[in-house]
């Protein structure tokens, strides 16, 4: 198949280009080696939006940061993605720990993040009144926010798609050849013709560099254990609460989420399995103790899942962006761990620009549409609008999901979408089916039902995450079995 462009990989990096680049009429192809979007270290994050302070002055991370979080309320808007913008602290609770707080604090201000601001134990506590008591300072950005990252990506595919993009999953890269000025890009079921090609393979990237040019830059998977809390929490931390940063990380938070859940995590664990995604309960203890050093109050009845992702650490402790003298039209976006998702809509930007300049310019496309259809959220709308909806389609009358208030309407509507769903957890991704008290103990039979339907699969087709992730394997009993 020949194309203008071929991005390797749909988590952040990749569709946040994906979606830049849609705006050009050219072809532009989107390959994910998984079965959905942001199935990688994307969807298994804080979704954190930094507000700038933490990355060294000078650093692709500290410039695309900044510029990243002040793009965020327009992107989300414009995308119809779930996004707050409700403000951080660092926490202190030693003098040293102050101290570290004037240093972050002379780092923001460098990067140029606004509004910092290191706010005394009473302040701190009469804006978050179940922070410890033991705190003795805190670091405050208002412009830090919240977003869910799964939703941002699927968005921004889909934004992509809308506008001519072709995405390819389950379709893993092999290899990768130059031909003259193009490139050949090698999958299990087809190959690709390419005059650029943009690797965002996460964890695998030096991988995929590897296959065309010398080795120039490792990456470590790094492991980080989170629990997430029932609504019922819900007010227990008002905003993102960090503790004072470590070599490994930013440390454990804790934090609301868009949809009104707390977030407990990470740890950090260097592994040597790119792709090991398990929790483990020293490190899920870990996580916790820690937590309650910020939060002493925190119900640990409340929890009602946990789950864990991989980052990708680079061995040059910055991101990797750039292209090759040797290999014209092949870029590298790779190392993008934290702030990555914050930084992705401005180092799209600039990724676009490498573009434009290989080409030697691109055109408009004459029929670009800037923003994606609106969901329609059923449990957002007032009484009058539910009723209306319903009269309109039906569907919208059937709620599916007790927990999060979702309907048939709105799981059909996600599934016919460009980058649709196709497993359970690719209709929880997008409405958050199954993510409420009960894990989907109630709705994933009636969605799997839906799935088989909308898409004419037999029900023991449909999986729950990956293709390995068979859920029914068939009748227990047959129609004329003894009742």
């Amino acid at each position: 198949m020949k194309t203008d462009i071929l991005i390797i990989g749909a988590g952040i990096s990749g569709t946040a280009i994906a979606s830049a680049l849609s705006a050009y009429d050219i072809s532009l192809c989107v390959l994910e080696k998984t079965n959905d979007i942001s199935s990688g270290a994307s969807k298994a994050n804080s979704g954190i939006v930094h507000a700038g302070y933490d990355a060294r002055p000078g650093t692709l991370m500290a410039k695309f940061n900044v510029a990243g979080n002040a793009l965020y309320p327009e992107m989300c808007e414009r995308l119809d993605v779930p996004f707050r913008q409700c403000g951080s602290y660092v926490l202190a609770f030693c003098d040293e720990e102050v101290r570290e707080l004037e240093k972050l604090k002379a780092r923001g201000d460098a990067n140029g993040v606004p509004e910092l601001a290191i706010h005394t134990a009473e302040a701190v506590l009469a804006n978050e009144a179940h922070v410890s008591p033991g705190v003795v300072a805190g670091l405050y950005a208002p412009t830090a926010g919240i977003v869910s990252p799964y939703e941002l990506c699927i968005a921004l595919m889909e934004h992509a798609m809308d506008n001519g993009a072709a995405l390819f999953l389950e379709t893993p890269v092999t290899a990768i050849e130059r031909r003259k000025d193009r490139y050949l890009v090698r999958t299990p079921g087809r190959s690709f013709d390419a005059a650029c090609v943009i690797n965002c393979a996460g964890v695998h990237a030096d991988e995929v560099h590897n296959m065309l040019l010398a080795p120039a830059f490792e990456i470590r998977p790094r492991r980080g254990e989170y629990f997430i809390l029932d609504k019922y929490a819900n007010g227990i931390a008002g905003r993102v609460i960090f503790q004072c940063p470590s070599k490994s990380g930013k440390g454990v938070l804790v934090s609301p989420t868009v949809h009104h859940n707390i977030i407990v995590g990470p740890n950090a664990e260097d592994i040597r399995e790119r792709d090991a995604t398990e929790t483990t309960a020293e490190g899920l203890e870990e996580v916790w103790n820690s937590a309650l050093k910020s939060i002493p109050e925190l119900p640990r009845n409340q929890i009602i899942t946990t789950f864990s992702g991989v980052r990708a650490e680079p061995s040059g402790d910055d991101f990797i962006i750039q292209d090759y003298p040797e290999a014209p039209g092949f870029i590298d976006v790779a190392g993008i761990k934290s702030p990555g998702l914050t930084a992705a809509p401005a180092f799209a930007l600039f990724v676009e620009e490498m573009v434009r300049t290989f080409f030697g310019g691109l055109k408009k496309r004459k029929d670009y549409r800037a923003e994606r259809r609106r969901m329609i959220r059923f449990q957002e709308l007032s009484h009058r609008e539910r009723a209306e909806q319903v009269k309109r389609d039906p569907l919208y009358g059937r709620i599916i999901c007790r927990c999060e208030g979702v309907t048939e309407g709105e799981i059909v509507d996600l599934i016919h979408r460009n980058a649709g769903a196709r497993t359970l957890d690719g209709v929880k991704r997008r409405a958050r089916c199954g993510g409420g008290r009960c894990q989907g103990g109630f709705c994933a039979p009636r969605i799997i039902d839906i799935l088989a339907r909308e898409l004419n699969l037999p029900k023991e087709e449909v999986c729950k995450d990956s293709s390995a992730s068979r859920i029914l394997t068939g009748e227990t009993k047959g129609k004329d079995s003894a009742q």
